[in-house]
């Protein structure tokens, strides 16, 4: 999978992704960094085929709006440290990348995945 880890979440999360073989930028790897705006996340993300993942509630209302980006895996996760936030990816990853072969807009929280449409 591809995927663009968001300005709110640490580089880790994209290096850990990349380490087990997706192809996964941070906004701080853009030329603007994590000023980056969304109108430009949203771009990139449906130029390259991207996947957001993010915390930023915007993404979602641009999806549903406008079908931009690509597609969203927001996190409603609340404060959680970088560690619990790996493992719950690591965790997760299979059954996410076998749902966002049918669907666009993912939720991941502590507890459950949720799939909106």
């Amino acid at each position: 999978m591809k995927f663009l880890v968001d300005a709110q979440l640490p580089v880790r999360l994209a290096r850990v992704l990349q380490s087990v073989g997706h192809d996964t930028i941070h906004t701080k790897d853009l030329p603007r960094q994590n000023a980056t705006p969304d109108s430009e996340i949203n771009l990139l993300s449906i130029q390259e085929g991207r996947i957001v993942i993010t915390k930023d509630r915007d993404f979602i209302d641009s999806f549903m709006i406008k079908q931009q980006p690509y597609k969203v895996l927001i996190l409603t996760t609340g404060n959680i440290n970088n560690n619990q936030l790996i493992d719950l990816f690591m965790n997760n990853l299979p059954l996410l990348a076998e749902l966002f072969q049918q669907h666009s807009l993912i939720e991941l929280n502590r507890d459950k995945i949720v799939v909106h449409q």
